[in-house]
Order: C-alpha cells, then sequence, then structure tokens
C-alpha cells in the first residue's frame, strides 16, 4: 500500500503504539487533524444551511456591518496562521521526498489546517456581517483544541531531543503561539460582548455613518481583507461601465473624514498652543498639523518601512534561486537528523528549495504591493483631511477678516484665492510624499549594504555613481519649477490678447485687421513655445537621467569589479545586484521632487500663517449695547464640542462653536430709534479718523436718506453702524426690537428646541443692506433674491415688480431660474443693481440699508423703484429705512435728514428743519435739484439705457437659441452621455473604446518624421537595455565556467562578433582568457554608452515631437477662429472659444507628452520583460493568456471609471473656489445679513463634495494598482515555475535574467493603465480643438483679383442694392427680404426702425459679412460679392455701436496698420474733440489703453471709434447707432463735424434717436426686413399716419 498514512518501510513500527500512545510521532500527527475535520464539520452546515438565504444576495446591505472587538488583529493573526501552515506543507513535502515511502501524515495535517484556518475567517465574516455572535462558540471551542493538540506535539518534540535547529520544531511552536493568541481574542469577545455565559448579552448597534445608507465610501468599515484590497470598490467600479458614475453615487463622506470634523480636531490642536501666560503668542501650524494628524502619517510611515523592507526579498530570492538551480537537480546531502522514524529538516534547508523560494518570492511581492498601496492610501486621506480642515480654518477666518484689512489692500482678493486653490494643495501634496522623507533613506543605505554583501567593495561605487547624481537631478527639477513659471507669464499674455481679439472681433473683420491682431497673437506665443522647448529639454533631461541611471551604475560596478581583480561575479550575485539597482534609483529619483515640495510647504505654511494672523473684525458684542459677552458663555461651548459631535446633525456644531452667544439686550433708553451712535470716531485701519464726532440717530419705522458729496463719508457711516470700521472712540447702540416681530424672521431656523433662544437673539439685528458695488452669488436669480429665507411667492412677485425685473427676467433662457454671477450670464451694471435692491427689500428685517441703489439705474427705473420699492414696499411694512443717495429729487419723501461732508455730520433732522435753520444748505440743494430736472430731461429724449441693456442681454439669447438648432459638436457628445438605458450597450463600447482616431490626429499633427523617429528611438532603446542585461548574463556564466575550454569559447564568439572587430581579433591566434574576459568587458561599454545615449534621445524626440504638435494645433486652430464667419462668433459662447486657447492648449502643451513618454517607456518596458521571458522558456506564454484577459478587463473597467471620477473631481472643485472668492467679495453683505453660519455650512458642502470624489479618484488608482501588482506577482511566480519545470533546461544566468525581468513588470503594469486612462482624459482636448477646426473659413479669395480693383475704389460712393435677401445662415429664415435702394454719391442717408426690423443686418451686408444668397449690392460699378474681402473691407469705414478699444497705444488703437503720419492722427482726434483730452495723457499719442480702454468714459471711447473711423478717408461711412452713449451737447457737435467732414461722402447712419437724422437727404424706414417709407425726412413727416412721423411724434 503505497499511500499509507503512516508509511509503509517496515510495518511493524509504524503502527506501535507499545512505548505509549503518544510516543507515536504519526499518532500524534493524526491526533491533530481532529480539531480540523470538527471545524469543518459543524461549520460547513452553518455556512450552507445558515447563510444560504444571504449568500444569494452576494451584497450584505452594509448597516448591519459590525466589527466584534479585536476584528483587526485576528485577520492579522489569521493571515500570519494560514502563511505557518503553508511552510508547514512545504516542510512536510520536502520531508516526505527523503523518505522511501510516502508518509502522509507529515503533510496532510498541515493540509486540513490551512483549510480549517481559511473555514474560521470566512465563518467568522459571516457571524459579523448578520451579527450573531453566539456561534462564536464553535471558533472558541476549535482554538481550545488546536492549540492542546499543538501543545502535545511540542511537548513530544522536546522528550525526543527536537530542538531549534530543526523546522519543524520551530513551525509547531510557532502554531502553538498563534492559536493561544486567537483563543484570547476569542475570549476577548465573549468579555465585551457577553454573548455566553453571562445573563445580560449587550446590545450593540453599527456605527452612525452604517446607518446612513447615504455614505457610501466605505473603507474605514470593511473588513481588513477588502480594505487592503479595495473589494468594496468592484461594485461601483464595474457599474461605471453600465452608466457614467455621478455625485449621487458616490454619496457622502463618513463622519470622521468631514472637513467640520478636522476642522475642530484641527482648531483644537492650533488653540491649545495659545497659553494663559503667552496669550498673543502666534501658534505654529506645523505643530497643530502634527497634533491633529500625527497619527494616520506614522501608521502610513510604518506601511512604508514594511513595504520598502520587503522589497528587497525580490534581489534575495532571486540570489537563492539562481544559487540553487544546480543543486536542485542533484540531491544534495541529508542534514536533517531522524526522529520518530521519520526526516526531520533543519531550518536552513527549506530555503534551498527552489519551488519553496519561489512560492517565498510570490508572498513577499503580494504584501510587499498590499503594505505599499496601504501606506499610499493613509497619506492620501490624511492629506484630504487635512486639506478640508485647512479650507474651514480659512473660510472661518475670512469671515471675521476686518475689512479695512481687505479695503487698504493688504489682503487682496488674488492671495485669499491662491491660498485656497494653490497653498491648501500644496501641503496636501507634501503630505502625500511625506512618508517618502524618512523611509527613503532607510530603502538606500539598505540597498548599499546588501549590495556590498553580494559585490564586494566595488558594489560602493555604483551606489556612488547613483547618490551624487541625486543633486543634478534636484538641479533640474528647480530648472523645471523656474521654467514653467516663465512659461505661465507667456501664456497669461497670450490669452489676454486672444480675449481682446475674440471681444472686438466684429471690429477686426470690419476694419479687415484680422491678421495684423493674429500675428501679435503668433508673436506671443512663439515666446511661450521658447520657454516651453526649454521646459521640454529640461523635462527630457529628467526623464533621462531616471533612466541612465541605473545603466551607469551597472556599468561603474562591474568595471571596477573587472578592473579590481575579484572573482568574477557568480551570475546568481550579478543579478542580485541588477535588481537591487533598478530599486536604489526611484527613491533617489522621487527625492528630488519630495525636496521640492518640502520646500513648497514651508513657504504655503508661512503664508498660511500671516493669513491666519492678519487682523480681525471687533467682536459682536457691539451690536446689543455695550456690555462684553460673559466669559462662561463662550466656554460652555467649547467644552461642549466634543459631546455635540455625535448627537446633534452636523451642521448646527459649526456656529456654536464659532459664535459666543450673545447676550440679551437692556429696554433702550428711547423706544422709537433703531440705531443710535454718540460721539463716534471710525477709522479704516491707519488710526487716522475717517469719521469724526459721530451723533446720529436712526428713527425706528422711518425712511432716512443720507446725502452729501462723493467721498464725504457717507457708505462709511452705513459700515460704521455696522461695524464693519474700527471704532476709536464712542459707541453704536442698536435698540432691542419687540418679541413678536422676530419669530418671523425664519432665516437661518434650523431650530432645534435647543437653538431656538440662540437664533433669535443671532437674527435680532441682522440688516438688510444693499451695497454700493453690486455683488451676486453663483446661483439662479431667485436663490440671489430670496437668499436663504423661505419663498414666498406673493412677496416675491411683488418685490421683482417694485425692481422692474420682470422684463429682465423674461430675456434669460430658464426665467428666473437662470444661473448668474461669475459663472453664468454676465448681466450689465443696472441689472446686477437692482438684484441686489430686490434681495435686500425681500428680507424680512426691520432695518434696510440701502447705499446708493439709484447709481446704475436710468431715470424711469429709479423713479419706479423709489416709488413701488422703497416707499410702498418697505414703508407699508413700517420698516426702519437707511437710504445713501445722490437723487437729492427724493429728499421731499424723506421723515429724517443726515447731511455729511468730509467725514462728519454737517445737518440732520427733516426737510422742514433745514429748510428753516440751515437757508444757505437748502438753496445749494435747490440748484442741484434743477441741474438733476434738466438731465432727466434730456434722459427721457434717449432710449434709455435699460432697454439698450435689455437689448444687449436679447441677442446674447437669440445668438445662443440659434446655437441650439445647429448640431453643434460638443452637444453631440453630451448627448452621447445622456442617452436613455435601452441606448445604454451602445455608449457603454462609446465609453470604453480608446479614442485611436484622436490619437492619429495629435500625432500627425506632430509631424511623421518625429512619429518615426520617437518609435524608432524607442524600440532601439529598449533592444539596447535587453541587449546590456542579456550580455551580462553570457559574461556572467562565462565567468562562472572558465574551466571550460576556451577555444570552444574562442569560435563561438568569432561568429557572433562584428566584423570590424573580427579583423583586428583574428591576428591574435591564442586568445587568453585576459583577452576574452576584456573583449566582454569592451562590449559591455559599448552596449552601455549605446543605451545612455538612446535614452537621452528618445526622451527627446517624445518632448519634441509633443511640441510640434502643440505648435501646429495651435496655429491652426488661431487661423481658423480669427478667420470663421462672423455667425460663428454669435452661435458659440465666448467662453468655449477661450477654453480652447486656454485649458485644452496648456494640456496640449504640457501634460500629453509626459504622459505619452511614460505609456510608451512602460508599456515597452513590460513587453520586453515577457519577451525576455518567454525567450528563456517557451511554456510560459500558455500561462499568459489567462493573464492577459484579466489585465484586459482591469483595465477596460478601471479606464471607465477613472475617467468619470475625474471629471466629478474637477466639476466639484470649481464651485468651491468660487465660494470663497464670492464670500471674500461679498464679506460685508453676509455679515450684514448675519449669515456667516448659512455660508459656513455651504461651504462644509462643497468641500465635502469635492473630498468624496477626490477620495473615490484614488480609491479606484488603488484598487487598480493592487489589481495589477497582484497580477505582476503571479506573472513572477509563473515565470519561476516554469524556469523549474522547464524540461529543456536553462542555464542560471537566463534565469536570473529573466526573474529581473519578471520582477520589473510588477512596477509598470499599473503604470501603463494609470497613463492610459490619463492620455484618454487628455485626447479630449485635442478632440476638442479639433472639432473647432472642422469650421468654415470666410470666402478671403473673392472671383476678382486684388490688383484687378482700382486704387482709389470707391471714389465716388455711389451704392445700388438691387433685390437683396440676407440671413445669417442657411438654417436661418432670411433677416432682409427684397431690398431695393439708390444711394447717390455723397448722400447722407438715415435708416431707422424698431429693434429687430433688420437695420444693422443691412449695414453687415455693405461688408459681406452675412449671407447674401439673392441679389447683389454694388458699389461704384462693381458686385461686392466679387471682391476680396481684405480689399472690399479696407475700403470702406464704419462706427459701430458699441466702442471697442485695445490695450496699447493711442496711436495703435487709430491706426494698428502703421500706414499714417503724426499730423493724420492729430486731425482725426481733433475732428472727434479729443485733441486737448490726448494732449494732456503722458505720452500723447503713446499714451496707454488699458485692456477693453477701461481708462477712459464710454463716452471718449466712442469718440475714439469716431477718430478712428476718420483716420480711414474712405468714400463711405457707416454709422451704426454710433452715438448711443454720448452726452447730448457732444453729440450735436459731432452731428455737425459729420456732415463738415464728410461733405462730399456717402454717410449712413442707422438711427435709434430719430432727430440725429432729420437734417439727412434721404430716409429709409424699415420693418421686418423690408423697406416700408423710403423718401426725403420733410415728405415723410407730412404723412401724419407714417411710421417715420410717429417715430419722431414719440421721440419730441
Amino acid at each position: 500500500m503505497a499511500l499509507s498514512f503512516c508509511g509503509s518501510e517496515n510495518k511493524t513500527s509504524a503502527y506501535n503504539v507499545g512505548k505509549g500512545v503518544l510516543n507515536n510521532g504519526c499518532f500524534v500527527d493524526a491526533l491533530n487533524l481532529v480539531p480540523h475535520v470538527f471545524l469543518l464539520f459543524i461549520t460547513f452546515p452553518i455556512l450552507f444551511i445558515g447563510w444560504g438565504s444571504q449568500s444569494s444576495k452576494v451584497q450584505i446591505h452594509h448597516n448591519t456591518w459590525l466589527h466584534f472587538p479585536g476584528h483587526n488583529l485576528r485577520w492579522i493573526l489569521t493571515f500570519l496562521l494560514l502563511f505557518v501552515h503553508i511552510c508547514e506543507f512545504a516542510e512536510g513535502i520536502v520531508s516526505n521526498k527523503e523518505m522511501r515511502t510516502n508518509h502522509l501524515h507529515l503533510f496532510v495535517p498541515a493540509f486540513m489546517g490551512f483549510i480549517a484556518a481559511t473555514t474560521s475567517v470566512v465563518y467568522y465574516h459571516n457571524i459579523e456581517t448578520s451579527n450573531f455572535p453566539k456561534l462564536l462558540l464553535v471558533l472558541f471551542i476549535y482554538w481550545v483544541l488546536a492549540f492542546i493538540t499543538k501543545t502535545i506535539k511540542l511537548w513530544k518534540f522536546v522528550d525526543n531531543h527536537v530542538g531549534l535547529q530543526h523546522l519543524r520544531f520551530c513551525i509547531t511552536a510557532m502554531l502553538v503561539i498563534l492559536y493561544g493568541l486567537l483563543m484570547a481574542v476569542e475570549v476577548n469577545v465573549i468579555r465585551v460582548r457577553r454573548y455566553v455565559f453571562f445573563a445580560n448579552p449587550q446590545k450593540v448597534k453599527p456605527p452612525e455613518d452604517l446607518q446612513d445608507l447615504g455614505v457610501r465610501f466605505l473603507q474605514p468599515f470593511v473588513n481588513l481583507l477588502s480594505k487592503a484590497t479595495y473589494w468594496w470598490m468592484n461594485p461601483l467600479i464595474m457599474g461605471a461601465h453600465k452608466r457614467p458614475i455621478e455625485l449621487k453615487k458616490i454619496g457622502k463622506l463618513p463622519i470622521a473624514m468631514r472637513a467640520l470634523t478636522n476642522y475642530l480636531r484641527l482648531k483644537d490642536a492650533y488653540e491649545d498652543q495659545r497659553t494663559a501666560e503667552d496669550p498673543d503668542r502666534s501658534p505654529s501650524i506645523w505643530r497643530s498639523m502634527y497634533r491633529a494628524f500625527g497619527r494616520p502619517i506614522l501608521l502610513s510611515s510604518t506601511f512604508r518601512y514594511l513595504a520598502d523592507l520587503l522589497g528587497f526579498a525580490g534581489p534575495l530570492c532571486i540570489f537563492g534561486f539562481v544559487e540553487n538551480m544546480d543543486k536542485n537537480k542533484t540531491n544534495s546531502a541529508q542534514e536533517g537528523t531522524i526522529a520518530f522514524d521519520v526526516y526531520f529538516m533543519s531550518s536552513t534547508e527549506l530555503l534551498q528549495n527552489t519551488s519553496v523560494l519561489a512560492v517565498l518570492l510570490f508572498l513577499a511581492l503580494v504584501l510587499q504591493r498590499t503594505f505599499l498601496q496601504a501606506s499610499y492610501y493613509v497619506t492620501i486621506e490624511t492629506g484630504i483631511n487635512m486639506r478640508g480642515a485647512l479650507l474651514a480654518m480659512i473660510y472661518n477666518k475670512i469671515l471675521r477678516l476686518s475689512t479695512s484689512n481687505m479695503s487698504m489692500g493688504e489682503m487682496t482678493l488674488g492671495q485669499i484665492n491662491n491660498l485656497v486653490a494653490i497653498e491648501t494643495n500644496q501641503l496636501m501634496w507634501f503630505l502625500f510624499l511625506c512618508p517618502n522623507l524618512w523611509a527613503m533613506p532607510v530603502q538606500i543605505v539598505m540597498g548599499v549594504i546588501l549590495l556590498y554583501y553580494l559585490l564586494g567593495p566595488s558594489a560602493l561605487v555604483g551606489a556612488a555613481v547613483i547618490i551624487l547624481l541625486a543633486p543634478v537631478q534636484y538641479l533640474i527639477a528647480t530648472k523645471l519649477a523656474d521654467t514653467q513659471k516663465c512659461s505661465l507669464e507667456h501664456s497669461t499674455d497670450r490669452l489676454k490678447k486672444t480675449t481682446e481679439i475674440l471681444k472686438g472681433i466684429k471690429l477686426l473683420k470690419l476694419y479687415a485687421w484680422e491678421n495684423i491682431f493674429c500675428d501679435s497673437v503668433e508673436e506671443t506665443r512663439g515666446k511661450e513655445l521658447h520657454s516651453l522647448r526649454t521646459f521640454a529639454v529640461y523635462t527630457s533631461l529628467s526623464i533621462f537621467m531616471n533612466a541612465a541611471i541605473p545603466i551607469a551604475a551597472i556599468l561603474a560596478t562591474f568595471v571596477t569589479h573587472h578592473i579590481a581583480g575579484y572573482p568574477g561575479p557568480s551570475p546568481s550575485k550579478a543579478f542580485a545586484a541588477l535588481a537591487l539597482f533598478h530599486i536604489l534609483v526611484t527613491p533617489l529619483f522621487l527625492l528630488s521632487t519630495v525636496v521640492r515640495f518640502a520646500v513648497k510647504a514651508v513657504v504655503s505654511v508661512q503664508k498660511l500663517g500671516e493669513f491666519l494672523q492678519s487682523d480681525e473684525i471687533g467682536d459682536d458684542s457691539w451690536r446689543n449695547g455695550d456690555m462684553c459677552v460673559s466669559m462662561e458663555a463662550g466656554k460652555k461651548h467649547h467644552g461642549g464640542t466634543k459631546a455635540i459631535n455625535r448627537k446633534k446633525p452636523m451642521r448646527y456644531q459649526m456656529d456654536n462653536y464659532e459664535q459666543p452667544t450673545r447676550r440679551q439686550m437692556r429696554p433702550t433708553e428711547t423706544e422709537d430709534v433703531a440705531v443710535k451712535v454718540s460721539n463716534g470716531f471710525f477709522t479704516w485701519g491707519s488710526n487716522l479718523s475717517t469719521l469724526s464726532d459721530i451723533n446720529i440717530r436712526i428713527p425706528t419705522g422711518q425712511l432716512t436718506m443720507i446725502v452729501g458729496q462723493v467721498g464725504c463719508g457717507k457708505s462709511s457711516l452705513l459700515l460704521a453702524m455696522l461695524g464693519e470700521m474700527q471704532t476709536i472712540d464712542g459707541r453704536v447702540h442698536w435698540s432691542k426690537l419687540p418679541e413678536c416681530e422676530v419669530v418671523h424672521e425664519g432665516n437661518i431656523s434650523w431650530s432645534e428646541s435647543e437653538e431656538a433662544d440662540e437664533d433669535l437673539s443671532k437674527n435680532r439685528n441682522s440688516v438688510a443692506y444693499a451695497t454700493q458695488k453690486s455683488w451676486l452669488l453663483n446661483a439662479t436669480v431667485e436663490e440671489n433674491i430670496t437668499f436663504g429665507s423661505p419663498f414666498n411667492k406673493q412677496r416675491y412677485k411683488a418685490v421683482i415688480d417694485a425692481c422692474s425685473l420682470q422684463p429682465d427676467i423674461d430675456l434669460l433662457p430658464f426665467g428666473d431660474q437662470t444661473e448668474i454671477g461669475e459663472r453664468g450670464i454676465n448681466l450689465s451694471g443696472g441689472q446686477r443693481q437692482r438684484i441686489c435692491v430686490a434681495r435686500a427689500l425681500y428680507q424680512n428685517t426691520n432695518i434696510v440699508f440701502l447705499d446708493d441703489p439709484f447709481s446704475a439705474l436710468d431715470i424711469h427705473l429709479s423713479d419706479h423703484l423709489m416709488q413701488e420699492g422703497i416707499l410702498k414696499f418697505l414703508q407699508d411694512d413700517k420698516r426702519t429705512v437707511v437710504l445713501v443717495t445722490h437723487k437729492l429729487q427724493y429728499l421731499i419723501h424723506a421723515d429724517w435728514i443726515i447731511a455729511m461732508k468730509d467725514g462728519s455730520v454737517l445737518r440732520e433732522g427733516t426737510l422742514k428743519d433745514i429748510q428753516t435753520h440751515d437757508v444757505e444748505l437748502y438753496d445749494h440743494w435747490k440748484t442741484l435739484m434743477n441741474r438733476q430736472d434738466q438731465e432727466l430731461e434730456k434722459d427721457i429724449q434717449q432710449d434709455s439705457q435699460t432697454t439698450l441693456e435689455r437689448k444687449t442681454l436679447r441677442r446674447a439669447f437669440y445668438s445662443r437659441e440659434a446655437k441650439n438648432q445647429m448640431d453643434d459638436e460638443d452637444e453631440e457628445e453630451e448627448e452621447e452621455e445622456e442617452e436613455d438605458d435601452n441606448m445604454s450597450t451602445i455608449t457603454n463600447n462609446r465609453r470604453s473604446k480608446i479614442p485611436w482616431r484622436v490619437c492619429c490626429c495629435y500625432l500627425s499633427s506632430g509631424g511623421f518624421l518625429m512619429v518615426f523617429l520617437m518609435v524608432f528611438s524607442k524600440l532601439l532603446k529598449h533592444s539596447v537595455i535587453v541587449a546590456i542585461d542579456y550580455w551580462l548574463a553570457k559574461w556572467t556564466t562565462f565567468k562562472s565556467n572558465q574551466s571550460q575550454s576556451i577555444d570552444a569559447m574562442t569560435s563561438s564568439m568569432n561568429s557572433s562578433m562584428n566584423s570590424a572587430m573580427n579583423s583586428s581579433m583574428s591576428n591574435a591566434t591564442n586568445i587568453s582568457e585576459e583577452g576574452i574576459i576584456s573583449f566582454h568587458l569592451l562590449v559591455f561599454i559599448i552596449l552601455c554608452a549605446a543605451g545612455i545615449t538612446l535614452c537621452l534621445i528618445t526622451s527627446l524626440t517624445v518632448e519634441f515631437l509633443g511640441l510640434s504638435a502643440a505648435t501646429n494645433l495651435h496655429h491652426n486652430l488661431l487661423n481658423k477662429i480669427i478667420h470663421a464667419p462672423i455667425r460663428f462668433f454669435d452661435i458659440t459662447p465666448l467662453g468655449q472659444i477661450l477654453n480652447r486657447f486656454s485649458a485644452d492648449t496648456n494640456i496640449i502643451d504640457q501634460h500629453i507628452p509626459p504622459t505619452l513618454e511614460s505609456l510608451t517607456r512602460s508599456t515597452l518596458l513590460c513587453l520586453s520583460a515577457i519577451g525576455v521571458i518567454s525567450s528563456v522558456t517557451p511554456p510560459f506564454l500558455i500561462a499568459l493568456i489567462p493573464l492577459g484577459v484579466a489585465f484586459y478587463f482591469i483595465q477596460k473597467y478601471f479606464r471607465v471609471a477613472s475617467r468619470d471620477l475625474q471629471d466629478l473631481d474637477d466639476s466639484t472643485q470649481l464651485p468651491l473656489l468660487c465660494h470663497f472668492s464670492e464670500t471674500a467679495e461679498g464679506l460685508t453683505t453676509i455679515r450684514a445679513f448675519r449669515h456667516e453660519a448659512r455660508f459656513k455650512q455651504r461651504m462644509l458642502e462643497l468641500t465635502d463634495t469635492n473630498n468624496t470624489a477626490y477620495l473615490f479618484l484614488s480609491a479606484a488608482n488603488r484598487w487598480l494598482e493592487v489589481r495589477t501588482d497582484y497580477l505582476g506577482a503571479v506573472i513572477v511566480l509563473t515565470a519561476a515555475v516554469a524556469f523549474i519545470w522547464n524540461p529543456l533546461g536553462s542555464s542560471e544566468s537566463m534565469v536570473g535574467l529573466g526573474l529581473t525581468y519578471a520582477l520589473t513588470v510588477t512596477n509598470y503594469l499599473n503604470w501603463v493603465v494609470r497613463n492610459l486612462a490619463d492620455l484618454e482624459v487628455q485626447m479630449a482636448a485635442v478632440k476638442k480643438v479639433n472639432s473647432f477646426l472642422s469650421t468654415e473659413s470666410e470666402n478671403y479669395e473673392g472671383s476678382m483679383d486684388s490688383s484687378q480693383v482700382p486704387e482709389n475704389w470707391p471714389h465716388d460712393g455711389e451704392i445700388k442694392i438691387q433685390d437683396l435677401c440676407v440671413r445669417y445662415d442657411p438654417m436661418l429664415k432670411p433677416v432682409l427680404k427684397h431690398v431695393n435702394a439708390y444711394i447717390e454719391p455723397g448722400q447722407k442717408v438715415g435708416i431707422c426702425g424698431r429693434t429687430g426690423s433688420g437695420k444693422s443686418s443691412l449695414s453687415l451686408a455693405f461688408f459681406n459679412m452675412v449671407d447674401m444668397f439673392e441679389g447683389k449690392i454694388v458699389i461704384d460699378g462693381i458686385d461686392i460679392c466679387r471682391l476680396p474681402l481684405q480689399t472690399l473691407r479696407s475700403r470702406l469705414s464704419i462706427i459701430l455701436q458699441d466702442p471697442v478699444l485695445f490695450s496699447g497705444s493711442i496711436r495703435f488703437n487709430l491706426d494698428p496698420e502703421k500706414t499714417c503720419s503724426d499730423d493724420r492722427l492729430w486731425e482725426a482726434l481733433e475732428i472727434a474733440q479729443l485733441k486737448n483730452m490726448v494732449k494732456t495723457l503722458p505720452g500723447g499719442l503713446d499714451a496707454v489703453v488699458t485692456e477693453g480702454g477701461e481708462n477712459f468714459s464710454v463716452g471718449q471711447r466712442q469718440l475714439f471709434c469716431l477718430a478712428r473711423a476718420f483716420v480711414r478717408k474712405s468714400s463711405i461711412l457707416i454709422m451704426d447707432e454710433a452715438t448711443a452713449s454720448i452726452d447730448m451737447a457732444t453729440e450735436n457737435i459731432l452731428q455737425k463735424v459729420v456732415m463738415t467732414a464728410f461733405a462730399d461722402r456717402t454717410v449712413v447712419t442707422i438711427a435709434h434717436r430719430v432727430h440725429t437724422i432729420l437734417t439727412a437727404d434721404l430716409v429709409i424706414v424699415m420693418k421686418r426686413g423690408n423697406i416700408l417709407e423710403y423718401d426725403k425726412p420733410e415728405t415723410l413727416l407730412e404723412q401724419e399716419d407714417g411710421m417715420f412721423a410717429s417715430f419722431v411724434k414719440a421721440d419730441m
């Protein structure tokens, strides 16, 4: 019987129990089987029956999860137990080989133990998820039994003198310890949960987060195995393939990771540093960060150390593996001893078995990668938590910043935005990389020690090469950062120019200047490309260093080794050394990055510290009289934070924590005064009082007006009352409100009972405040007006009517649900101001402060607002209103007037009082009022400003609607993703495909030569690198086989040498050993040199391929867009075009090349590794097929999920940054309204949303890396197994080569996928740019040649319009229908008509800017459609409705072509009434014009545009509503000038004030694209019922 349990050499002794049952080794082993069998018998039925119902539902609902005490410890012990069982099994198998017959008892108990241990953990997991602890008793019994049986075995070993030198003794001892510990864990569960032996078992609920099903981030709650492998992410990542991941899908963050929790931790650590002895000491941010987040960083560092130490197992296993390859073939002599009739192996013997080493290597790799990913995950989570805490800290500080800081420019918005966007991210990145700082030195030292052990002193030379080159890398890294800054400046400059061009594109086309401006952008782009070129050189140097350092180190080491005359390294040592060098390079490469980030982090912390120490606004007690807030009230809250933490919903905490309770106020002296200031001196910070000696009172429920000249301190007075200014002396007293009025202020009432009293006192003096400079939120119109108050339809409607917002809202695409603000639709100043006033009216506060609400409104609106809004709406509610205004005609409505002068109060009282007491002031006001009345009359004659604003808004949307009809490519993309479910299968395929077409387009724009060079040099480089390692294998084999005959060697060598060497070598017939070795050395040096050179060449080719692609793409994009028809700009939002030039161009410039480089490098490395292994052992290829399939699916799922999560991360970041800048801008408003708490809450929500997306993204990256790393480990294992079982046998050096390469695969597999995913996201930029490259250009050629056009055309200015039909686009209806007109040379023609009648379209038709699909316009005998556009447009002049100026000089604005003399320019300026003004400017004609001409008033800008038209002396001038923004007086002068300066030329005026064309020779009245009336103005006026006559009547 060959398979007897106890072996069958001598049948008697095996089953003999004569010396006592326990002295038979076989019986003891059989006894050890009992506990395992017992466990399997009991648990299997329970697992299959009890959980049969549950296991069908694969995912257990996570609200039942609960960890028993000692959960993680149990998992760790079980893993150790499994490992020891594997060792026991291996030892049993190897020992069994030494016996003559099979002894099953040597390894069967180990095998059963392994299965039982696995079952125990599965069983435990199921009990835990269903929270049924009673069944744990089974495990307790199992541990006890196993512990007893193993102890018996150990005791018998000791009896028989088996000791520590024997491996089986050590293993058994280990098992006893592990079973003992597991027993202890089980006892602990019984002790804590009392589920058995105790009368009252403890009921436990799962953690709060899991009861909330919104929490989807389960990493902290799953079991250890799922934590380590991110198994819980599977449903999310697999699901992404079916439908995109949305914000709903990723849910909320667990409480411990929310920004608020972390903020409280950081704030406590920060505040604790302020001691009682030294309250002013500024706390150290570093220390508070360490206190709050130090522990996880230590944990992460521990993981990192473990991973790094395990990393060295790779080289050591290769060493052992290659050493013992041949020994295994020939059985080595036995070192063990015999006891119990069986063989006992010595402890070292097992490690000489190659199969064992292969398994060990596999386990070490799996563990190393698991620890490494765990370390990454912990640092990233901590980094995200810290960023959340810092953001909350900065935000709280912003809300308390003193206003003077902001206004005196100590703290600019830019600085705050930088803190939020840059500095916190720098710190987060530093934290990510921080474990490297202390892990690297250990890794380097260990590596060098091992190298020394393998190769002796020569290894130190190689290590020195690596270490000496590290500073060079640091240098390159700093240079890279500098160059990036430089290119950033150029690109900002280029963007500025591009923006100007796009904003003024209509003008540029009409004047045929587009090429001049295009060239100026190209020039800036040239500078930018120059710095990008430098950037590319440094980047490729950095990549080159990374690739070349290991080659150089290996070269130096082996050359030194040879020269020093040491005996040649054996293959095992050589390849172990090779693997070690690869390990050493990574930390040194990272070191430069880490040091750079550390330096940045120090700077960031410094900036943060300064910011947190800056001045704050005074305490809140000022609003309630002068009593201080008692210390007790403040303390109560601080003590309570921990208690609140769990019980109350999160949002209440932040206010509790921040705001000391406000005291109840005393009944005031005078009940009818709302606010009273007594002898106040207030300052904006420079200790000079801005407001001095203020004594005023604001009567309750009445309208108070504050008047005075510009800059006399009216707005400051409001802010002083609101407590925004620093008080030097005096006090502001706010009266208490009667209780009944308080109750309906529901702004922030999240009132739970305990909050209610506090809320009321908080809201008590909330003031509705409308600032002078309007401030909007990024939200819908409705949200901007309700501003957090409950929505009340009637009230809302009343407010909107009072502010006459309805017509404006009707124009918006989604009515009052349209998003406005920074990222939304741009409204004009007047519209913004009216929304701000509406917000103040809507709030249910008792006091309303309005700071000059009429400044941006025209007269009709001001009157309406005054009557309906202030007098009716607010006064009916008996609210106290304080109004700052310049419009003195409203003073008659005031109940109380405060007149200011130079920062103090001039007069206070009713209008009657002032009339009687201060006659002089009253008369002064009267004259001013008369002047304002005249303005009023003039204002009414104009088409009011509001109609203009509405018109521009309508134009913006008219074009958007038209865009919706067009199938734009971007829209199609969006639709692709939003198709309904039945289409989901199609969309899936689209979503997981790599955009090959776009990649081809990108590469082709880089140029085929560059692509060929890149591919060729890459392949060559990788071949050379493989050749280096192959040659090393040959060389070491030769050195270790030197005893073989040299002749055979020589002949084989000669055949493989190249001819040049052949001739030189053939002279020497007797080649000594030395010669051959030096020949090996020579080839080795040549190969290494070639490898190093190729590294440089490849990294350069990729970078320059990227550069040429970027150059071509941007050049084509700019030309396409600048030459696109004007219609394109009407239907494409400006932001979209600018995005192509900013974000997308930046990605193409700087992100795609390194990604491409990294992708090709890692792919080729993996391929070359697989090639090497399969060339050594072809059977490996069979095992590769399932691995390839697994890899394909992993990358396919990951790429889709990663892209979705990346989008989520990007899209949630923007609102967060906007919220910060919004808050900083609207500080005074938020504080006046008392809405700090609501804004904090919003900030916390936005931060958490962004952090959730980021956390999921990093968890998805870990998911991928763990899986690819495990795949890599499997590849190593299969390779090793293939080497062992290879029937053909292979030389040891080849095995070493194969294993070294297999090890590199684990490092690079995940990079392949990560880079693929990144490249896919980045290629979207190329796709977007491409979609613009397909736009049609205007037809610039024309059918005539420009040389055929006479030089002085058009000399007369005769215009014939014949049967003209015009449309903007073939898809749209015509805007002009069959228009016929004849304009004689020199005639002055006026065209009028209502908005949308086609006046402006006609003016564009003269310039061939629109699609003239029928009829023609003939000017001086030439049909304009036949002319080249450049010629046509450069010979006519036009003045547009909106004045456009470009940044540069005045000269550049008048004559960018640089063709005119100075005299001609001065003449033009004189005609336009600007000469005197320009003369006073510094530099005269070369005076600076800022962007958009902001340094001139709108009227002046319009005059410059007139001057521009005069400079071009063309015989036809078209004026399109050109005098809309000029006051009456100037306009009259201009009309005269135009008549005289253009007396002999044809002038076509498109008018919207009809009186401007009463003097014209001919009037054309248009309606809906047709000519309605066409005659002299006198004739038309005689027709009483005519259109023109009715216009003139209306205009009088």
